[in-house]
């Protein structure tokens, strides 16, 4: 009872929250917040924030974290530019880096489920080796692929609906449903929730904990990957630093959602709508006169202040329910 009325409040508290942002933008720079250009650009960015933070929610609410998807993002961007480039195959290319974000995944789960070293470290140990693997293996060179442009996969991933809408907006929406589908409904996310839960009584109740884990790291580990193709298809190009800066921003969206740091709680419709009010926090912060330095202290503050929020929410929720209960 407690978990629903979480999932329903919570979701609409972050929705609030975005919607009052907005205002605010909107009334102290009309001439941006007005205008469609802006929500072109934000449709363009903030689908790739949100795909790593919907993977991330899943493993946060199973009592897990990953620290190396930076690394795992610029590797399957590696991946991609590489194989396009030796082969002029975008098809061969996508498995290619999907397939190489999977290893990722399986050397996080089996560091963490096989030797028991806790995620918040062999994810930061992954983190620099995938880092330092990607730019060994590139030299140190950026990869320039303009001729992807003039391919399918392209159009279908990255293009624009209408010439407006990028097409990665839908793929980020079809990756929520699929995921919430999973999360909601299938097995699969019950036992991410039990494991959330309490992961000891989970495995008494029959619940496969290590092959969980490891299905999760490996999920962060393909969507990691897949987002590194996305950036370099919107770019059409690769770099060794492709993923520095989605840290904090993925980080960001999933706690202010109000995912628990303590695992067993989550939501990926909050995930979203915090993606989305980190996406637009720095265009208003600028938009609004404030010199660009401000961002990072503007996003700690809506952090702190959403989980101070949402933990007396929670608190309160289930001061509420312990008192109903004699009288059920």
């Amino acid at each position: 009872m407690i978990s629903t009325l979480s999932r329903h409040r919570i979701p609409a508290l972050t929705a609030l929250i975005l919607v009052s942002l907005w205002a605010i933008f909107a009334y102290l720079s009309p001439q941006t917040f007005l205008h469609l250009r802006i929500y072109t650009s934000f449709m363009s960015t903030i689908p790739f924030t949100a795909m790593l933070a919907f993977a991330l929610t899943l493993l946060i609410i199973a009592r897990e974290i990953d620290m190396s998807f930076p690394s795992v993002v610029a590797l399957g961007g590696f991946v991609f530019a590489a194989l396009f480039q030796s082969t002029q195959s975008p098809v061969i290319a996508l498995i290619g880096a999907i397939l190489a974000g999977i290893a990722c995944g399986v050397l996080n789960g089996c560091l963490v489920v096989v030797f028991r070293i806790p995620s918040i470290i062999a994810t930061i140990g992954t983190q620099f080796f995938l880092g330092g693997l990607t730019t060994v293996l590139a030299d140190g060179i950026a990869l320039s692929i303009p001729e992807i442009r003039e391919t399918h996969l392209h159009s279908l991933l990255v293009g624009r609906i209408a010439d407006i809408i990028p097409a990665q907006v839908l793929w980020a929406g079809a990756l929520l449903i699929l995921l919430w589908l999973l999360l909601a409904w299938h097995v699969f996310g019950d036992n991410v929730n039990f494991i959330g839960d309490n992961p000891k009584a989970a495995k008494m109740m029959g619940v496969p904990v290590e092959k969980t884990q490891i299905l999760l790291f490996m999920q962060m580990g393909a969507i990691s990957a897949l987002v590194g193709v996305f950036v370099s298809l919107e770019m059409s190009s690769w770099w060794p630093n492709q993923g520095q800066g989605y840290m904090l921003l993925v980080f960001a969206s999933v706690f202010i959602g109000g995912t628990s740091v303590l695992g067993g709680k989550g939501t990926l419709v909050g995930t979203l709508f915090g993606a989305c009010i980190i996406g637009i926090l720095e265009a208003g912060i600028i938009s609004a006169g404030l010199a660009g330095f401000w961002t990072r202290l503007i996003y700690g503050v809506i952090i702190l202040l959403s989980l101070v929020v949402h933990s007396i929410l929670l608190k309160q929720y289930s001061g509420a329910w312990r008192r109903l209960l004699p009288n059920r």
